[in-house]
């Protein structure tokens, strides 16, 4: 009975969906969710992406089952463990148009401990980082903290801070303001640059 409600909550969530036992665990105990995960990963219901970790796969018609975006699984990972999850100063430029470095690894800060996991064909790097790393993590303003981080106090310049403050609403502003205090001091007065810019 409980495998076809668990198999019902997935469904609910959805193509695409990441999932660990953990999420589970208020319908049936740790050790009929395992086997349940188990019979429908069997089936192809569901894949089994690394040990504990599990999606509801996307189907593509012409090449099958999609792999999961590395995001959502080291955020999966991330949850699974009661983690932290931070993007890292590489990808934050990338993903702000600050580099047009692509980082050759996935890596992730995170307050866990620092470790790799291997799923499917991706290799993802956790590592274990300060409080102040962490600031705004799986927020805007954290990725832009990141971003400054990467680029260090000597690069930035008016067209970094233009580029930064295009890419934040009037909330992300606000955030960002917020966390600033708790931002390394030489952040401070160039978040206060991007915050008066509209």
């Amino acid at each position: 009975m409980s495998a076809s409600r668990i198999h019902r909550r997935i469904v609910g969530k959805g193509r695409g969906a990441i999932f660990a036992p953990a999420d589970f665990l208020d319908i049936a105990s740790r050790d009929s969710v395992d086997k349940a995960l188990s019979q429908l990963a069997e089936k192809g219901l569901i894949r089994r992406l690394a040990r504990g970790l599990y999606d509801y796969p996307r189907i593509s018609k012409k090449f099958g089952m999609v792999a999961p975006p590395v995001d959502a699984v080291a955020q999966a990972i991330a949850r699974k463990g009661n983690h932290i999850l931070q993007v890292s100063p590489a990808t934050a430029a990338n993903q702000f148009g600050l580099s047009t470095q692509v980082p050759a690894k996935h890596v992730y800060m995170t307050d866990g401990p620092t470790r790799s996991r291997i799923v499917g064909r991706q290799i993802i790097e956790f590592r274990n980082a300060s409080p102040k790393t962490l600031v705004g993590a799986g927020q805007k303003s954290g990725a832009v903290f990141q971003a400054l981080r990467y680029l260090g106090k000597d690069k930035v310049d008016s067209q970094v801070v233009s580029k930064l403050a295009r890419a934040l609403d009037d909330r992300d502003r606000d955030v960002l303001i917020r966390h600033s205090k708790q931002a390394p001091a030489w952040m401070q007065p160039v978040v206060q640059q991007i915050a008066a810019q509209i």
